[in-house]
């Protein structure tokens, strides 16, 4: 493949100066002139198509072309210092950018860090946490861990493991509850994933409830939620091991329903370092 050329001058002109907010201390800490770093951005900008900046009296705002630019291109100069420096002292390390959905990072992932770790000790892993939503590109991730069916646009996607759901509760609020319609009488805490009571009651063999209350992004501040004895969650069991084990939540019914799973995700245009090849083979087979 025939990779077009970068003008690499511009990209770290533009990059100090949207940190910086500032072309005059860009320029000072490139060891340039303001009027060369002006022009740097100019040119960039012109060989995009786009403004990267809007020019205020008291000093620069990024478009949301700069927006998008900015934090892949930091990423991208840390990952090249740092490789140099590694190179340097003999130690070279390998940058790994990864997001995961909070409930998996801390449920699944986490524990089993340690093995990844002691496996590859020349990888650095970033691990950044999200609630499903997630930009591969604008955040300059080299993985996501996401929940859904796997099909994101420009985006691979190799299946990890499911995580059914089921009602979560206090063992208080357990006691009242003899068979599925009884939960119809307490609050039933909700995602932003409309129809996972629906499923889960037709699963049961009742109707559906109208649910109100409130709406939550994250299964892991549900599950506080539940905790705190403010209703019934309907979460994923296998990613909450700690306070089910503790006893401080229980499944009064056995019932699940799948709704999806887990995936590790890439972008297509995204050429596979050694250290994502090492990450996807150990997550695969954990």
């Amino acid at each position: 493949m025939v990779r077009p050329h970068l003008p690499l001058n511009a990209l770290r002109a533009f990059e100090a100066s949207a940190r910086h907010l500032s072309f005059t201390r860009a320029a000072i800490e490139l060891c340039v002139t303001q009027a060369a770093i002006s022009h740097q951005v100019k040119g960039l900008e012109t060989r995009l198509g786009v403004r990267l900046f809007r020019r205020l009296p008291r000093g620069l705002a990024l478009t949301d072309e700069g927006l998008a630019l900015q934090p892949a291109l930091a990423e991208s100069f840390d990952r090249i210092a740092e490789l140099v420096e590694g190179i340097a002292s003999g130690e070279a390390t390998q940058l790994l950018s990864v997001a995961a959905v909070g409930t998996f990072a801390t449920g699944w992932l986490l524990p089993r860090l340690p093995g990844f770790r002691a496996a590859n000790p020349r990888i650095d892993l970033r691990l950044f946490t999200n609630n499903n939503r997630v930009d591969l590109a604008g955040e300059g991730l080299d993985y996501a861990i996401r929940f859904g069916d796997g099909a994101w646009h420009a985006t691979e996607a190799v299946p990890l493991i499911e995580a059914p759901l089921t009602p979560l509760c206090t063992p208080a609020l357990a006691r009242g509850l003899a068979e599925p319609r009884d939960l119809l009488g307490l609050p039933l805490l909700r995602s932003y994933r409309a129809d996972e009571w629906a499923r889960w009651f037709d699963a049961a063999g009742v109707p559906p409830p109208t649910l109100k209350g409130p709406v939550f992004d994250s299964s892991l501040a549900m599950a506080e939620a539940a905790l705190q004895g403010a209703g019934v969650a309907l979460a994923p069991a296998s990613m909450l091991g700690r306070p089910l084990d503790d006893g401080a939540l229980v499944r009064p019914f056995a019932i699940e329903v799948s709704t999806g799973r887990y995936w590790l995700t890439w972008l297509k245009s995204r050429a596979l370092s050694p250290a994502m090849l090492a990450f996807r083979d150990w997550i695969a087979g954990a």
